[in-house]
């Protein structure tokens, strides 16, 4: 068996897993309450304190260390879903926006002064040779005369 506990703002409920008899309430720095199932701590300042329950021969033990504040806003389950349920759509209809327009843009040429008709395609001349790299040509031998292989 297990304590249960819930937390609402400031507020901590501890339920003890005892359920006949009379309960014993012990709390760091409280003193001891008695007859009641659940233990309600008003304005807790998150500091840890150990907890326990008993009754008879019975007893519980529990170390609390609840995070609780002031200002927080409780969300069940269903708000959230919506929540996440919604950006995800809006990101998906930017995302399908921006693939449309991006789309129909590919198409059309653009109107700057620049552009050229994307018609047939104009012959290109021969690229220019790289003088580092010509061929030897007949006539030409003397140029490279002083190149003479090497045996290996």
């Amino acid at each position: 068996k297990e304590f249960l506990v819930e937390i609402s703002g400031t507020t901590v409920t501890i339920t003890c897993p005892l359920t006949e008899g009379s309960i014993t309430w012990q709390s760091t720095g409280v003193t001891p309450i008695n007859n009641e199932r659940k233990y309600v701590i008003e304005n807790h300042d998150s500091t840890p304190t150990n907890v326990s329950c008993s009754s008879g021969g019975r007893s519980f033990h529990m170390y609390l260390n609840a995070r609780v504040c002031t200002n927080c806003e409780e969300l069940d389950a269903l708000t959230v879903t919506g929540i996440i349920t919604a950006d995800l759509l809006i990101t998906f209809g930017v995302l399908i926006l921006v693939y449309y327009f991006s789309k129909d843009r590919k198409g059309r040429a653009s109107p700057s002064a620049g552009s050229r008709p994307r018609g047939q395609k104009a012959q290109r001349p021969p690229p220019v040779p790289n003088p580092d790299y010509e061929p030897i040509r007949k006539g030409q031998r003397e140029v490279y005369a002083g190149l003479e292989s090497r045996g290996f």
